[in-house]
């Protein structure tokens, strides 16, 4: 199992960039323990849905692995640690890729100013740019038009 002190530098100090509450609890857990389960997010935090502070930490540009664990009740429950480091998203931003204007409008050059969600016709303003696949499910895709869709934000 890795500890912190077997981390790359950079990836501790992205780890350590998170500010918000939920993904550094989940990260700090983590970095002192090697891993953190759906029952300590529970019990220990409050999360009643540990799978949302998951996604909080991935959101953020930290891989995160799910694997299997015993509870305390001897059933099975999900656990999380650092996925594959070399995948971190190292940026001043941290966490997800800002989408750019250009790409709004070749969506809405493409598509018109739509709601994919809604289908319904919404000034340009209310359109954001939104994921086709989810982010916690496919990650950051390639910067393409076709990966992504406008909603009514």
């Amino acid at each position: 199992m890795e500890t912190s002190q077997e981390l790359p530098g950079d990836f501790i100090q992205l780890c350590q960039s998170v500010t918000a509450k939920r993904p550094k609890a989940v990260i700090n857990h983590i970095l002192q323990n090697g891993f953190v389960t759906t029952e300590e997010l529970k019990e220990i935090y409050g999360y009643n849905h540990p799978p949302r502070a998951a996604r909080d930490v991935r959101e953020h540009g930290i891989p995160l692995e799910t694997f299997r664990v015993t509870g305390t009740d001897g059933r099975r429950i999900a656990a999380y640690k650092f996925g594959d480091i070399r995948k971190a998203r190292f940026s001043r931003f941290s966490g997800r890729t800002g989408l750019s204007k250009q790409l709004k409008s070749e969506l809405i050059k493409r598509y018109g100013c739509k709601c994919f969600i809604y289908f319904e016709e919404v000034d340009e303003r209310e359109l954001q740019i939104d994921h086709r696949v989810p982010f916690e499910v496919d990650g950051e895709p390639e910067l393409e038009a076709e990966n992504f869709i406008l909603a009514k934000s």
